[in-house]
């Protein structure tokens, strides 16, 4: 009975972690649904960009989609801890199993075509320049996406000021985006563009800043697994004592 009990509390501990997981992924899919205001955003407005590319537009739905299993999944699990419920439990193990074989299958497929990401990222390279150089300064929808994103990472364009060079805001204004120079530069001209040397193109801020964070992102996807791993055991120790 004591050994009953202490495996609800695990059960209940576990589920109430992925519950809160599930609901925070929810949360930020719909934020990135609904803010149009990111880097995400840009890839609507590129010409011809490769279908890998294109496919990430829809990463908030993505989110929603997995935040909202992870909830359901946490609620099974908690429900048939408490409940003494053998179905919830059967199910609740069925999802995690098909959760934790889809990521290890993902990790795989990640790890397999990892040397045709050089290839991609050369394309986006000339696909994104092609489109700085023609809707920067004339599509108003792009154009203020790109600013959020380069304020918020400090960088820009995809490589630096140059991507910028005979897009209708230089040709018409005769200046570049005011983040390609230093800060303490009062007009951001060609000739400060040039010397603002210490300011870094997005996709280099972008990779500094995953790599920065490698470390935590991958802390949390092994305690992910490690939690995956300790509820389908308990689950299923607490399924097979349940009528005993």
């Amino acid at each position: 009975m004591c050994c009953s009990g202490f495996l609800k509390i695990m059960m209940f501990v576990f589920n109430g972690v992925i519950f809160l997981a599930g609901a925070a992924i929810l949360g930020v899919g719909i934020w990135v649904t609904v803010d149009s205001s990111s880097m995400l955003g840009v890839l609507a407005h590129i010409e011809d960009a490769p279908p890998e590319l294109a496919q990430l537009a829809n990463v908030g739905y993505l989110l929603i989609a997995v935040g909202s299993i992870l909830a359901v999944m946490g609620f099974l699990g908690c429900c048939g801890a408490i409940t003494e419920n053998k179905c919830m439990l059967l199910t609740f193990f069925i999802i995690v199993l098909l959760i934790f074989i889809a990521e290890v299958a993902g990790a795989i497929v990640v790890l397999v075509f990892k040397p045709l990401a050089a290839d991609i990222l050369d394309n986006l390279n000339e696909k994104f320049v092609a489109a700085i150089q023609k809707e920067y300064g004339q599509n108003k929808d792009f154009s203020s996406v790109l600013n959020s994103t380069m304020t918020q990472l400090k960088c820009c364009g995809y490589n630096n000021y140059t991507d910028f060079t005979g897009s209708p805001f230089v040709t018409s204004n005769k200046l570049y985006p005011e983040v390609c120079c230093s800060e303490d530069t009062p007009k951001c001209d060609l000739a400060a563009a040039q010397q603002s040397k210490d300011v870094d193109g997005c996709f280099k801020a972008l990779v500094e800043l995953i790599e920065d964070n490698a470390s935590l992102l991958g802390g949390v996807a092994l305690s992910i697994a490690a939690l995956e791993i300790a509820a389908m055991v308990v689950s299923m120790v607490l399924y097979n004592k349940i009528g005993k």
